[in-house]
């Protein structure tokens, strides 16, 4: 090559840089629709290509259902072994605790993996999450007290909402919105199965807690094997029929050195490790404590329950909003996609689900063996059936919504349901007269759960309008769910901690056996059938305890019902997402709205009528170090 036309070269190099830059410079002044699309959601469209025969879409969700069969099956079943584990250790109550500190990691690794899996793939987050699930399986398996059971919980529970999440992101990449909810519900409905099959489970494994755990590190993995087989089918189709429309995962400018660009510019900035620390930090530091400081001996007062209140609300969630709004080149928390009301409304919805449910679920499965007199097989049922009732009618729903396409009408029905089941619940809540008013309750609050859960996370789907950002919402949903769940296990732990202790110790004369009742209540049981007074005085006390937590839970469908009056009504297209329409013909059609209006004039402000504008890339591209240029002379791939 000459000097000349070298030179010729770097100038049309240079200038074709310079160009890049300036669109994208232009497009977020304006605040339009910008088009760089992250790797894993470019080659997740050209996959979808690949696999638009009907048996190909088949055999796909046939596969996410798999994967979701062996995590929901595990799910029911160690969720039975977790309270037979924490009684082992003679410390039932910090069962609260596990599901605390289990759902903080979760809250947060739900962002982290959907970015992740913008940047690097879908399959390749999906390995990823499958080696935390096998990790802390084991751990948990082998653990001989409750820190090593938490500990391993925590892996667990990063692997567990890892593969959940790229299930859910891959059956949204692979369905249109009128589809969508359908799409949604194929992972949960191995729910209908695992109801009854959970029970017979537990009862086969017997009281070997240990192993009932232990088995999973080896059959969820088995499990994935189709869904692996299929994302690689489609990889080799990708680059058989297209492979000039598929982008390498990570792009390095030549001025840089591929080890510092990964793991500053990528791992560091782009998945913003610091953010994500202050988030797990903050929520760890303000949850927790609230699970610990009951008991048989309060402990409110100390120093280990009041540092980390304070270092919670005094440093953690200052330092977290200031380096999001200030230093993140890439914010966890989308600020532009928050002020819209169809996802700040959506997001209250999805953190008050799982706080009311943990109201009066998170200690439903000892009620029921404790205080109802129920058998574990029994038991375990029981406790499923909220699941099974809400998939078989958020499946129904779904074959609805192909033709109807509105949400919000069944959202707020659903919600309403939820009023008629507390109220059920607080009426029939122990003894064994209470066997039947308690299962029709659970089914009542399923039927309303399965009009509105999904439900709603596909009308916030709709509400984003683009594909980019649809990992990232849903994230950021599946978070708010697993924020309220801490918050329920959080406020029902602090409940049962601090109110039961004393409710058993006064109807118990002998403390060595309230303490037991209270700490091991499974061993408690054997010793103290059903009918003596010291089982009877405890049955007593469960039942004002659980009087309690479903009054709570029933008080806090107000603002649940309350945010889906907010929520936007979007006709759900036969597309992947809105921004595939012209804006002319993104319809929204909300009396509700429409009335709110003549008292609230700003919710029909045009700003907000649900195109988002992308500003969230004032951060992303505000140096040329940070763009991943198209050009790739400009660029090595790693």
């Amino acid at each position: 090559m000459s000097l000349e036309s070298s030179h010729s070269n770097q100038g049309e190099e240079e200038i074709a840089q310079k160009e890049t830059y300036s669109v994208h410079s232009t497009d977020i002044s304006s605040g339009s629709e910008i088009s760089i699309k992250d790797a894993g959601v470019q080659n997740i469209e050209v996959y979808a290509e690949q696999y638009k025969k009907p048996y190909y879409r088949v055999l796909l969700f046939f596969s996410l259902f798999l994967v979701a069969y062996a995590y929901g099956l595990d799910g029911n079943i160690r969720y039975t072994y977790q309270a037979y584990a924490t009684s082992s250790y003679s410390q039932h109550s910090l069962l609260s605790t596990v599901n605390c500190i289990k759902t903080v990691i979760a809250a947060a690794g739900q962002i982290w993996f959907a970015r992740a899996s913008d940047i690097f793939g879908r399959l390749t987050m999906l390995i990823i999450a499958i080696l935390f699930y096998v990790v802390g399986t084991i751990i948990e398996s082998q653990a001989t007290n409750v820190a090593r059971f938490t500990a391993g919980g925590c892996f667990y529970q990063v692997g567990y909402t890892g593969a959940m999440l790229i299930v859910e992101v891959i059956a949204t990449d692979f369905s249109n919105l009128n589809w969508r909810l359908l799409a949604l519900f194929v992972p949960a409905l191995p729910f209908i199965i695992n109801t009854w099959i959970s029970g017979d489970v537990t009862s086969a494994v017997g009281g070997d807690w240990k192993w009932g755990i232990g088995m999973w590190a080896f059959i969820f993995p088995l499990a994935c094997i189709p869904l692996g087989c299929c994302m690689l089918h489609m990889r080799y189709l990708a680059n058989k029929n297209s492979k000039d429309k598929l982008a390498k995962h990570v792009m390095v400018p030549k001025d840089k050195e591929w080890k510092r660009y990964f793991f500053i510019d990528v791992l560091f900035w782009k998945l913003d490790m610091i953010g994500l620390l202050l988030m797990v930090c903050f929520f760890g530091c303000v949850l927790v404590p609230f699970t610990l400081a009951g008991g048989m001996n309060s402990e409110w007062k100390t120093a280990h329950i009041i540092v980390p209140e304070v270092i919670g609300w005094v440093v953690c969630l200052p330092l977290y909003i200031l380096w999001e709004m200030k230093f993140s080149k890439h914010p966890l928390t989308p600020w532009a996609l928050l002020k819209d009301r169809g996802v700040f409304s959506a997001l209250i919805i999805a953190t008050m689900i799982n706080f009311c449910w943990y109201m009066q679920g998170d200690y439903m499965y000892t009620v029921l063996v404790v205080a109802v007199h129920e058998s574990v097989k029994s038991a375990t049922r029981i406790t499923s059936l909220y699941s099974f009732v809400s998939v078989l009618t958020g499946t129904g729903l779904g074959l609805v919504l192909i033709k109807v396409r509105r949400t919000k009408p069944f959202i707020i029905f659903g919600i309403s349901m939820w009023f008629v089941a507390f109220g059920l619940l607080i009426r029939y809540r122990g003894d064994s007269a209470s066997h039947a008013g308690i299962i029709g309750s659970l089914c009542l609050l399923g039927f309303g759960a399965g009009f509105f859960t999904y439900t709603t996370q596909a009308s916030i789907q709709a509400t984003t309008r683009s594909h980019q950002k649809l990992a990232v919402i849903t994230a950021l949903y599946l978070a708010a769910y697993n924020i309220g769940s801490g918050l329920g296990s959080a406020v029902s732990g602090a409940v049962w901690t601090n109110v039961l202790p004393d409710r058993i110790s006064k109807a118990i004369a002998n403390q060595t056996l309230a303490a037991e009742a209270y700490g091991s209540p499974f061993t408690f049981i054997i010793t103290n059938t059903w009918g003596t007074p010291d089982r009877m005085a405890v049955v007593k006390a469960y039942r004002d305890v659980q009087k309690i937590l479903c009054i709570i839970g029933l008080c806090f469908c107000i603002p649940l019902l309350c945010a889906a009056l907010f929520l936007r009504n979007h006709r759900l297209e036969d597309v992947v997402a809105l921004n595939e329409l012209d804006e002319k013909n993104v319809k929204e059609d909300d009396p509700v709205v429409d009335f709110l209006a003549k008292f609230i004039p700003s919710l029909r402000n045009k700003k907000n009528s649900g195109n988002i504008p992308n500003t969230t890339h004032n951060n992303n591209y505000n140096n040329n170090s940070d763009i991943e240029l198209v050009n790739t002379k400009s660029t090595e791939t790693v």
